[in-house]
C-alpha cells in the first residue's frame, strides 16, 4: 500500500502531552462532524467549530462551540484540528488557509487508503502531525457501544491523542501505514452497502408478495451469528485462496436464479442478485478453461484468469 512515512511527523513538543489538551477546533459540521462537535462539549472540551455554509454553527454556539468566522481563525485556534470533510480532496482548500506547523491534523473523513496516504504527505509537508480515523458507528450515533475509530498513523501520536479521541467512542489503532484505517472502514463498507441494498430487495420480495415484514424479521434476527460464522469461514479459505468447492459453486448459481425468479414474479428489481450470479458463472467459467476449480475469491482478486 502506497503511504507517507510516519517518520516524517515531526516530534512532539517536549513537555507537551496532548492529552493535557482540553481545546480543539472541529472542521466540517455534517452528521458526523457536527456528533464530533457535540459529544465533545458534553465531555466539556472547549470547542471551536467552523464549516463552509456558516448557518451549521449556529445549533453547535447553543450548545457552547466557538463559530470561527473563517477556515484560518478556526485553525489558528487550536493545536488540535479534526476534519470531517466529504473527502480528502476538501481537506486541501480548507487547510492551506492557515498556518499548520506545530499543529496535528486529525482527518476523520472518508476516503480511499492511496488517496489517505496522499493528503498525509500534503499535511507533514507543511510542518505538521497527522493521524487518520474512520468512524465505524451506526449512522451518526458515535456514542453507541458498537461504535468504533479505526486509527492509523503515528503510535505515539495516537497515544497522545487517546484520552481525546476516546472522548468519541473506543479507539482501534491499526498501525502506523496512514492508509490502514481507510483499508479496513472502507472493506466494512463494501459488505455493509451490499448488505443494505440485499436488505431491502428482500422487503421488496415479501412485502410484493403478500408477505409479513415483521415476520420475516422475526425469522431473521438471529442472523447475525450465522454472519459470523461465514466471515470466519470464508476468512479463513481466503488465507488457502478462496473456497473452491466446484458443486457448491454451480449450487450458489443455481440459487441465484431462484432468487432472480422470486424477485421478478413479485415485480422486485433483481438486478443486484444478478450481479452476485454472474460472479459465480464467471468463477465457473474460469474453472472449465483452467481445468480446475477457480473461487469467487479469485475473482475478486483479478487473478481468475
Amino acid at each position: 500500500m502506497e503511504t507517507a512515512e510516519a517518520t516524517k511527523n515531526p516530534p512532539l513538543p517536549k513537555g507537551r502531552n496532548m492529552s493535557d489538551h482540553k481545546s480543539v477546533t472541529v472542521m466540517g459540521l455534517g452528521p458526523m462532524g457536527r456528533a464530533t462537535a457535540r459529544v465533545l462539549l458534553e465531555a466539556g472540551v472547549d470547542v471551536t467549530v467552523w464549516n463552509r455554509s456558516p448557518g451549521k454553527t449556529e445549533a453547535l454556539a447553543e450548545l457552547g462551540a466557538r463559530p470561527a468566522a473563517t477556515a484560518a481563525e478556526a485553525i489558528a485556534a487550536n493545536d488540535t484540528i479534526l476534519l470531517s470533510l466529504i473527502h480528502y480532496d476538501a481537506m486541501y482548500g480548507v487547510l492551506e488557509q492557515g498556518d499548520l506547523a506545530g499543529r496535528t491534523v486529525v482527518n476523520l473523513s472518508s476516503d480511499s487508503p492511496a488517496n489517505t496516504a496522499k493528503g498525509a504527505g500534503w499535511v507533514l509537508d507543511r510542518g505538521a502531525r497527522f493521524l487518520t480515523g474512520a468512524y465505524m458507528t451506526q449512522s451518526d450515533d458515535i456514542r453507541h457501544p458498537a461504535s468504533h475509530l479505526y486509527v492509523s498513523g503515528p503510535r505515539d501520536l495516537h497515544e497522545s491523542l487517546r484520552p481525546l479521541l476516546e472522548l468519541l467512542c473506543a479507539n482501534e489503532y491499526l498501525g502506523a501505514d496512514y492508509g490502514l484505517a481507510q483499508l479496513y472502514y472502507q472493506a466494512e463498507l463494501a459488505m455493509f452497502h451490499a448488505y443494505l441494498a440485499s436488505l431491502q430487495q428482500a422487503l421488496a420480495m415479501i412485502e410484493r408478495s403478500g408477505g409479513d415484514i415483521d415476520t420475516f424479521v422475526a425469522l431473521s434476527e438471529d442472523d447475525a451469528g450465522s454472519r459470523r460464522d461465514f466471515t470466519r469461514y470464508f476468512a479463513g479459505a481466503a488465507k488457502q485462496g478462496g473456497w473452491d468447492d466446484l458443486a457448491s459453486l454451480r449450487m450458489m448459481h443455481a440459487g441465484a436464479q431462484h432468487v432472480i425468479d422470486a424477485s421478478e414474479d413479485a415485480g422486485v428489481d433483481a438486478a443486484l442478485t444478478r450481479t452476485i450470479q454472474d460472479y459465480y458463472q464467471r468463477a465457473l467459467d474460469a474453472s472449465e478453461k483452467a481445468g480446475e476449480t477457480v473461487p469467487v475469491y479469485r475473482v475478486f482478486r483479478g487473478d481468475a484468469a
